[in-house]
């Protein structure tokens, strides 16, 4: 084989390289889509309400106050739950889940009047990689 050609077949398949990756479609980020929904909810809250997020886990309600991603892929959902709603006890409550196994129920509330102020739900995402 001449080096001509071993040089334009080289040139062929980095070309087909280059338009298999254009072609493909986006990759879904789910983890990041339920971020923007949840902070999309959360911004168009009056002063006056309060966004509340619940997740179902292991027989517990969470209410959660913090989403954490360490990746795109696995969510630390941090929140409250009753342990014993007949002593109106409540504990922190840490949830590792996939992302695709999240189900949340978001519901808007008025917030609890002054001095107390509306809670606010926090979020940590992945940080990019250095390369």
């Amino acid at each position: 084989m001449a080096l001509s050609d071993l040089t334009k077949q080289f040139a062929t398949q980095a070309i087909r390289n280059v338009a298999a990756k254009a072609a493909a479609p986006p990759v879904d980020n789910l983890g990041a889509t339920i971020l923007s929904q949840l902070q999309a909810m959360q911004k168009a809250l009056k002063e006056d309400e309060e966004l509340v997020v619940l997740l179902q886990a292991g027989g517990v309600v969470v209410r959660v106050l913090e989403f954490f991603f360490p990746s795109w892929r696995v969510a630390v959902v941090t929140g409250t739950d009753e342990t014993r709603p007949d002593k109106n006890d409540t504990s922190v409550t840490r949830v590792v889940s996939p992302v695709e196994s999240l189900q949340l129920v978001c519901r808007v509330v008025k917030a609890p009047p002054p001095p107390a102020t509306p809670t606010r739900i926090g979020f940590v995402v992945p940080q990019p990689k250095a390369e």
